[in-house]
């Protein structure tokens, strides 16, 4: 049951997106009154609401009329003006670029650089260990007592992963954790650290700086070092644009596929029909991992610019206006899915756009997709029975968050 008693101003409060009825409620309202509405929401640029998935899908494939720069998602002004007196009056871009902020053939030369890394046959070679690490995390579930927040093993996995890739040390991975998510969670008052997201990432930009300068020295077959020795034009990247591609991996490579298991986890527990079907047949593991991440959308949206005037959903749109892209109302709309609310593992078609679509489609979907089958897949193999332990907490997030919190009671199966 979906509650469409929020105005449409609420799509900017983060509140909003720790009660999933409440914020469904309010973009299928939005969906079948306006799908198209100018906000104008205090402390906020003003911006249009795209919530229709097929809206959404023409702005991100006509990326020469909607651009990435300068904005890629819709924060406070005053959020804004704080960064920005922290730094001294400098832009992100003096310390950090990465493929978000770019467009046209600049982010086409840039994104060519691991292209090839992140394609399925790319990552072939990395499958077993991404199973062999979904074996190490579940197997903590071992000596858990019965009871665990979930969330700490969903959240360790995949950042294990993204930080083999890097060359980050295990020892390292608290850190990484914290500061990935004061970057990406910074608006969850639980995130949040002095000097805000912006000191997170001068910390973050601080620890790869060094890792950069070391692959540089003594290059190896990492994905850390392709990016590092990376050349365009025959001349190495910039140390920001290094950084842009080291942080854009640590951060959406993470806390993306973390919130997508927590929350799919809790689809699960929600909806135990959909677990014991998929137990009963294992073949739909990868439509149940699509299913998940519709329905998770753990990016909430990304912010396009329009080049010139043009027309969206018969609204007139000026040169420079901003549009809110929301991908949890694009993945719910009725006109493309068949019982939208409904979670289900053997949906097919299934065009979630959890991973975007058109230049600036996720780089890292088949990683993900190849994560969540693997930590799901042990996760069957290993446990009995889950069932929730208490309440679920959600992220106060905008842009990127999930379930947070997730306490489940568990039995393990008997080796």
């Amino acid at each position: 049951m979906v509650k469409n008693t929020l105005p449409a101003e609420a799509i900017t409060d983060p509140r909003t997106f720790t009660d999933p009825a409440a914020l469904h409620g309010l973009l299928a309202r939005i969906r079948t009154t306006d799908p198209l509405p100018y906000i104008q929401a205090e402390d906020y640029a003003p911006f249009w609401l795209v919530s229709r998935h097929a809206d959404i899908m023409e702005i991100e494939r006509n990326a020469e009329q909607f651009i990435n720069a300068p904005r890629q998602a819709i924060l406070p002004i005053s959020y804004e003006l704080k960064a920005r007196a922290a730094s001294g009056g400098q832009e992100t871009i003096s310390y950090m670029r990465n493929l978000i902020m770019m467009d046209g053939d600049e982010h086409k030369s840039y994104r060519n650089i691991t292209q090839t890394y992140f394609t399925p046959k790319g990552l072939a070679g990395l499958i077993g260990d991404i199973e062999a690490l979904a074996k190490e995390f579940i197997g903590r579930m071992d000596g858990a007592d019965g009871e665990i927040d979930f969330a700490d093993v969903a959240m360790a996995f995949p950042l294990r992963v993204i930080m083999t890739m890097l060359g980050v040390p295990a020892e390292d991975e608290p850190l990484m954790m914290r500061l990935t998510q004061q970057t990406l969670s910074s608006q969850d008052p639980e995130f949040q650290a002095e000097g805000g997201a912006r000191k997170a990432m001068l910390q973050m930009y601080d620890y790869f700086k060094k890792i950069i300068n070391d692959l540089r020295e003594t290059p190896n077959e990492t994905l850390a070092s392709v990016v590092a020795n990376a050349r365009i034009d025959g001349e190495l990247l910039a140390d920001r644009d290094v950084f842009g591609y080291f942080n854009i991996i640590a951060t959406a490579g993470h806390d993306t596929t973390s919130y997508s298991l927590t929350g799919g986890m809790l689809a699960f527990l929600q909806n135990p029909d959909q677990l014991a079907k998929l137990r009963a047949d294992p073949a739909l593991m990868p439509l149940a991992v699509e299913e998940v991440l519709r329905w998770t959308a753990p990016v909430k949206h990304f912010c396009r610019t329009a080049v010139r005037d043009c027309t969206v959903a018969g609204k007139q749109i000026k040169a420079g206006d901003y549009l809110l892209l929301s991908f949890p109302s694009g993945s719910f709309d009725e006109k493309v899915y068949e019982d939208p609310f409904t979670f289900r593992i053997d949906r097919k078609p299934n065009r979630h756009l959890a991973f975007g679509t058109g230049p600036h489609v996720c780089l890292g979907q088949y990683l993900a997709r190849f994560e969540l089958q693997s930590f799901f897949r042990e996760l069957l193999d290993r446990v009995e029975h889950i069932e929730l332990a208490g309440e679920p907490r959600f992220v106060e997030g905008s842009f990127v968050g999930g379930v947070k919190y997730l306490p489940v009671r568990y039995t393990m199966k008997q080796q």
